[in-house]
């Protein structure tokens, strides 16, 4: 089986969730991309790396959920997703540091007001078209002390009987991924 995993807002496929996944789901090959900030450019590379990596499932994380979402077809688990990430950049307008090493040696990255109003763009339509096929290729985990994000309610409305719930906060740490995502997976 092959997972992609798709890291969070300002972060890398170098994040810690990443080697987790490939600790908890060996044999598995775990495929962690950069996601680049810039909104059409994170899609075209997810969409290629599913074109050419064809995986299993997709676990995303806050903004990883969010793009895991856009990618239609396939199996996956949004943990946390961050479907309204427009809001929170626009209060990071600037230069913003990453929180784990990028593969290019990059070390920050830049929101301007117009990534911000693509990302309010995708928003506006990230739920149109959802058939019962795909909101049954669709499951939520939500932590119930997210200190971040609070989607679950929205995702219930749009994928009914999906959302499943864990005692954490919003980026999870090793046992909650063994205890509540790896069932998820083995489903």
């Amino acid at each position: 089986m092959k997972v992609l995993f798709i890291h969070g807002l300002a972060s890398s496929g170098a994040y810690k969730m990443a080697d987790s996944l490939r600790i908890l789901l060996k044999p598995c090959e775990v495929v962690a991309p950069d996601v680049p900030i810039e909104p059409a450019a994170a899609l075209a590379l997810l969409e290629r790396v599913c074109a050419e990596q064809d995986p299993d499932l997709v676990v995303g994380l806050s903004l990883g959920g969010f793009w895991a979402q856009k990618l239609r077809g396939r199996r996956k688990i949004l943990v946390n997703p961050d479907f309204h990430v427009s809001r929170l950049l626009r209060t990071m307008v600037g230069e913003v540091e990453y929180l784990s090493p990028r593969r290019d040696g990059s070390r920050s990255f830049r929101v301007t007001e117009e990534i911000c109003d693509a990302y309010e763009a995708l928003e506006r339509t990230e739920f149109d078209g959802l058939t019962p096929e795909e909101i049954a290729l669709t499951t939520g985990m939500f932590a119930d002390a997210d200190e971040l994000v609070h989607c679950g309610p929205e995702f219930a409305r749009h994928y009914p009987g999906r959302r499943v719930d864990y005692p954490g906060k919003h980026l999870p740490v090793f046992p909650e991924l063994k205890r509540y995502l790896v069932p998820l997976v083995n489903k």
